[in-house]
């Protein structure tokens, strides 16, 4: 499996009121110096909504790129839909982080 593909499966997993950073899913699909790279491919994401590209933040939490038409503001506002906790503008990663199992 491509590095690419296995970013994918383990974004796919993210559940509804959580989220991972871009470096946590690298590290996961086992390059993590490739957190540019994840973001890349969260920007050209082929399978959504079933991988859910929103789900996934800067590591301060921070809410960067979402291609889809609203932008940030959209994507902050699924996430707030789905149950993800902010402080300010950025999501709480103590409470919203997501560790996969």
């Amino acid at each position: 499996m491509s590095f690419r593909d296995t970013v994918y499966k383990i974004t796919a997993k993210i559940p509804k009121g959580k989220v991972a950073t871009y470096g946590q899913i690298a590290r996961l699909a086992g390059n993590a110096k490739a957190a540019r790279a994840v973001g890349m491919f969260m920007k050209k994401n082929p399978f959504a909504p079933r991988v859910p590209c929103h789900r996934v933040v800067a590591s301060d939490g921070k809410l960067t790129g979402y291609s889809a038409p609203g932008g940030i503001v959209k994507k902050k506002s699924m996430l707030i839909h789905e149950g993800v906790m902010f402080k300010k503008a950025r999501v709480d990663l103590s409470i919203s982080r997501w560790s996969e199992s």
